[in-house]
């Protein structure tokens, strides 16, 4: 299944996301389940939060590989919604 996860950053973590970004990116691109991923900006260009899409084989794979991402691990997301998510175009 793949499911997309939806994360924002918390206010003022701008540090802490570029000080885990080269170990999210590793991250991403080892555990082979990445689909799409990239961040979201605010209206300065700054990166502000996640949407990652992932191929698991279910809801319970989801919830495990997103809390062992370093940016989880290192509290930068104030919040993180995982849904189920169907591909129709693309």
């Amino acid at each position: 299944m793949r499911a997309c996860l939806v994360c924002i950053d918390r206010p003022g973590a701008l540090q802490t996301r570029l000080d885990n970004r080269p170990a999210h990116v590793e991250y991403l691109k080892s555990t082979g389940v990445v689909e799409l991923a990239g961040p979201f900006l605010d209206e300065a260009g700054g990166m502000v939060g996640s949407m990652i899409v992932i191929e698991v084989p279910d809801m319970a794979a989801a919830r495990t590989w997103a809390a062992a991402d370093p940016y989880a691990r290192a509290g930068l997301f104030q919040s993180v919604d995982i849904r189920e998510w169907k591909k129709v175009i693309g």
